[in-house]
């Protein structure tokens, strides 16, 4: 039987950086070299397979786009080429594919069909923002995005921090860079005093900015310019 081929996970950038900052040499080569991906947005994989260079002409490669409504049987088409021997790039739009990003399911469907799943090394917002946190890096949750409406979001926050009080449990969370400033000011008026709460914006662009202070100081200083920029909230109860 002829062995299967490769679904590639392959990181892509955060912001407006050098490709070189946040991506492996290998890795760049890689990408470069596949004529097949699955992608969130055709026009974001398009924009970094142009970034690091491809062996075949851009207008050559094929990109499939995973959207909320492609069901299994379309992803299991999609793979027939890995089943067979060959290798497919999985993307997602900033950062690591299936890491809170739908292409877990391919993923999912990539070990269905016995096809190898290989991850690659580059950019995780969730995981540069805890290493620079300085919470707990040991036990952490990531919960994506709290509510919308700011009753229900307080209230969201508020539970999240009893977890991390009770589990000495650092807590991540991302918010739509329109509503940041917004997120900001609950997060200051929903978590006790002593909590520490890192703001970490815009990581490995020329804007990044991390600071971690507790609740009470960061009530003292001025507001961070966080409005329409990649933001990663987190916070440990003290």
């Amino acid at each position: 039987m002829k062995p299967s081929g490769t679904l590639h996970l392959i990181p892509v950038g955060l912001g407006d950086a050098p490709v070189s900052a946040w991506l492996p040499s290998s890795v760049q080569e890689l990408a470069g070299r596949l004529t097949t991906y699955i992608a969130e947005n055709a026009k974001t994989a398009r924009a970094f397979l142009k970034l690091v260079g491809t062996a075949a002409p851009l207008q050559e490669i094929t990109i499939h786009t995973l959207g909320p409504k492609t069901d299994a049987r379309e992803i299991r088409q999609w793979l027939e080429l890995a089943a067979k021997g060959g290798e497919i790039g999985l993307v997602s739009e900033a950062g690591c594919p299936a890491v809170a990003d739908p292409g877990a399911k391919v993923a999912a469907m990539a070990h269905e069909m016995g096809i190898r799943v290989a991850p690659w090394v580059g950019p995780s917002s969730i995981l540069l923002a805890l290493m620079a946190s300085g919470l707990d890096g040991q036990r952490f949750a990531f919960h994506g995005y709290a509510p919308v409406e700011p009753g229900e979001r307080a209230k969201r926050l508020r539970h999240w921090e009893a977890e991390s009080r009770k589990q000495h449990q650092s807590q991540i969370l991302i918010e739509t860079p329109y509503r940041n400033d917004a997120m900001f000011e609950t997060l200051k008026q929903a978590l006790h005093g002593r909590t520490r709460l890192c703001i970490a914006r815009s990581l490995t662009t020329g804007d990044e900015w991390i600071r971690t202070h507790t609740v009470e100081h960061w009530k003292t200083l001025p507001p961070p310019d966080l409005s329409k920029k990649p933001t990663i909230f987190l916070f440990l109860a003290g």
